[in-house]
Parts: C-alpha cells; sequence; structure tokens
C-alpha cells in the first residue's frame, strides 16, 4: 500500500485579516498586524503589543449558541475548517463521514475563557475559595482542549477519528502531521487538521513578562517582532488558525481536486535539555530536518524555501540557524529562509499551521514572503533571511520547522506530488 497525503483545501484567520487572500496579501506585501493590546487593558504588562485578529463571529456566521459554548480559538478552528471545507470541493463531493477524521493542534487551548472564568468566579481575584456557582454551564468543554477538534467535527460532518494535538509550539506542524498518518496507514481517507490558538489573554502575558520573553518595543509595535535581526528583543504574541483538508492523493485525483502540495515528509525530536533553554549547536531540529528529508526521498539540495520558525528571540534564531545549516549542510546559505512571525505574530501552538499555509501558498505563487523589519542581521544569523521584501523564486519543496519549550523539534517536507516519490 502506497498512500500519500496531500492537501486540497486551505482555510486561515490571521492578523491582519482573515481569509487565504487577504493573508497572502499580507505576507507578499511585508505589511506587519502587530500593533497595541486592544482587547484588554494591558497597561499594567511589560509587554503590551500583540498580533491580533478583527474578528467577528456573527459576521463569519457562527449562531449565538455557538458563540456562547465555544472559546475564541474554537470559533477560529470552526470557521477555518468551513473555508477549507469549501476551498476543497469536498462539500458538494459524495465522501464518507466514517472515514473522515479530525486533527487540530492548540498550544494554550481554551485560554481566553478560562482567564476570564476564573475572573468571575473569583470575584477579580479576591476569593480564595472560589464559587463554582457563578461559572458557565459550558466551562468544562473549555477545560478539555479535545472540544476544539468535536467542534470542527460537528462542523464538517466527519466521523471518524477526532484528536487534539497539543505538544506546545509545534503542534500546528505535529497535527497535520498525524492527520497525514492516519491517511497513509488507511486509517482515513480524508482529514479535516491544522491548530488554532487564541492566547492574548491576561494570563499569557504575565507568564511570558515573568520570562522575558516577549518583545517590550510597546511604542513601535509595528516594528516589534524582528526575528534575526540584531536589534531583537523577543517575540510578539499572536493568535490565530489554519485548517486544512487532506485527502489520499489517488481519491483526490479521481474526484478532480486542486492539490496545493503532498505532505512528503515529517520528523519531531526532543531534547530533554530545558524547558525554555536550547542548545545552541541545534542538533535536535538538524536530526528532524534529516528525517523528514529523508521520509520524502529529498536530498537538502532539492529544498527551494524554508518556513523557518524564527521566533525573534535571540537564543531561538541563533539555534535555529545553527540547526539549518547542521541539517541542509552548505544549501543553507543557497536556500532563502523566512519567518512570517515578523508579520503575524507568534500565535503559539496554531503558528506552525500558518506557516504551513504560508507554505504552500509560497509554492502555488513562486514568491518567497519575506522576514519583516530585518534591517540590521544579527551576524550570528548569516543566512539568506529574505529581507523586508518577498521574492519571486522556483518553489516546488518547502521545508518548515518549528521549535518549542521542552526542546520539542518538528520538521516537515511539503512538496509537488509530481516531485515526490511514487
Amino acid at each position: 500500500m502506497n498512500r500519500r497525503a496531500v492537501i486540497t483545501g486551505v482555510g486561515v484567520l490571521a492578523p491582519g485579516g482573515t481569509g487565504v487572500q487577504n493573508f497572502w496579501d499580507l505576507l507578499t506585501e511585508g505589511r506587519t498586524a502587530t500593533r497595541r493590546i486592544t482587547l484588554f487593558d494591558a497597561g499594567s504588562f511589560r509587554s503590551r503589543v500583540a498580533a491580533e485578529i478583527d474578528f467577528d463571529p456573527a459576521g463569519h456566521g457562527l449562531t449565538p449558541q455557538e458563540i456562547q459554548r465555544m472559546d475564541r480559538a474554537a470559533q477560529f478552528a470552526v470557521v477555518g475548517a468551513r473555508e477549507a471545507v469549501a476551498d476543497s470541493g469536498l462539500g458538494t463531493a459524495a465522501f464518507d463521514p466514517h472515514r473522515t477524521g479530525v486533527s487540530i493542534g492548540s498550544g494554550a487551548g481554551a485560554v481566553r475563557r478560562l482567564d476570564s472564568e476564573y475572573r468571575v468566579v473569583s470575584d477579580d481575584g479576591r476569593l480564595d475559595l472560589v464559587d463554582h456557582a457563578y461559572a458557565s454551564r459550558h466551562l468544562y468543554r473549555q477545560c478539555v482542549p479535545s472540544s476544539f477538534a468535536v467542534e470542527v467535527a460537528w462542523a464538517t460532518g466527519a466521523e471518524g477519528p477526532a484528536t487534539v494535538v497539543s505538544t506546545g509550539c509545534t503542534s500546528g506542524l505535529d497535527a497535520v502531521a498525524h492527520a497525514a498518518d492516519l491517511i497513509r496507514d488507511g486509517t482515513a481517507d480524508v482529514m479535516i487538521t491544522g491548530a488554532t490558538d487564541a492566547p492574548i489573554s491576561p494570563i499569557t502575558l504575565a507568564s511570558f513578562d515573568a520570562i522575558k520573553a516577549t518583545s517590550t518595543r510597546n511604542d513601535e509595535p509595528r516594528a516589534a517582532s524582528r526575528p534575526f535581526d540584531a536589534d531583537r528583543d523577543g517575540f510578539v504574541l499572536g493568535e490565530g488558525a489554519a485548517v486544512f483538508v487532506l485527502e489520499e492523493l489517488t481519491g483526490a485525483r479521481d474526484r478532480g481536486a486542486r492539490i496545493y502540495a503532498e505532505i512528503a515528509g515529517h520528523a519531531t525530536r526532543s531534547n530533554g535539555f530545558h524547558m525554555t533553554g536550547l542548545r545552541p549547536d541545534g542538533r535536535e531540529l538538524a536530526e528532524a530536518i534529516t528525517a523528514a528529508l529523508d521520509e520524502a526521498h529529498t536530498s537538502p539540495e532539492g529544498v527551494d524555501y524554508v518556513s523557518a520558525h524564527g521566533s525573534g528571540t535571540p537564543q531561538n534564531d541563533r539555534h535555529e540557524t545553527a540547526a539549518l545549516k547542521r541539517g541542509l549542510g552548505a544549501h543553507a546559505r543557497r536556500t532563502p529562509i523566512s519567518s512570517i512571525k515578523s508579520m503575524v505574530g507568534h500565535s503559539l501552538g496554531s503558528v506552525g499551521s500558518l506557516e504551513i499555509a504560508a507554505s504552500v501558498l509560497a509554492m502555488r505563487h513562486h514568491v518567497v514572503p519575506p522576514t519583516a523589519n530585518l534591517h540590521t542581521p544579527d551576524p550570528e544569523c548569516d543566512l539568506d533571511y529574505v529581507p523586508i521584501t518577498a521574492r519571486e523564486h522556483r518553489t516546488d519543496t518547502v521545508l518548515t520547522v518549528a521549535s518549542g519549550f521542552g526542546g520539542l523539534q518538528s520538521a516537515m517536507v511539503l512538496s509537488r506530488p509530481d516531485r515526490s516519490a511514487a
């Protein structure tokens, strides 16, 4: 059995504009969506900037009941899934719901609803013993991240396996990889997959303030996210979702589906080193890159573009640069690399799926998105990080990578099916 998983539909909710076209326009124009936080009063926090989405759930077709029931992140996932299914044409095709599954990634879960509910039951933090009588009857659904997969399954009619993958900042890659594996091993023929996070909340800001991981460039919010730049001072929190329809290649071709890319290879490693620290040599990420390329039957020289993790912290950017040199060898210096976090921020577990979306759009249009705000490259980050301006570039195979707290490292290879091994 030689089953292959391909992307046939894409749905995106990202800062700067919802929908695939708005997302791609923002990236190729090199515009940044970071701004001062408006979702709540962030005046008391060290970092007061983020990449927010101007999101009207009712305007995206969610009913009052759905809005009441679902956390903002779940709403993103459902809206993104509906866009992806419509884009794929699957909604008008005959498909077996029992052979259709869901795999959704999330690093933070329903953190916004949990944060607001705690404020209610604790009387804004004044009660040592919270009063459960004030809690929403939907609170249990917020405490159990599996509700994200359930909501997407209900919205799309999927009755096969339903899973939430939560591996921190690698969740967006790992959830899609899990979906691809279910198609490859014959468990499912169609998977609705991707990741969602809406972590811009007081508790999240306080947590990252405590470890000084986020940018304090509060007076220049559009310039705050600057991966690989010598003047960077941390990442900028974001939010968003990207959802895909994955299908088995033969079935997709038989129904005449448009195919964006094949999930040609993926791998993950962990270093067991430190909760937030990274070894400077990037060995574990390099091993994930090598393993993903091997599974895709692709050499380093076959990679046309790298969608970087590029968080904008000095430690991560240098670690990733070392890993790319180690994993791609001399080809690392010949390959365009960029970080879309410079424009849409770091939405924790969901950003890996947003980067997959950017990668398949780069393949479709043969344009590499830029790294915004990269004016003075860090001398230790000496690869081609495509500063400021998008670049036309033949792109048939993309390597996208992710790095997460706890030492998690993931890599995925996306290729045109006709360039992959049969």
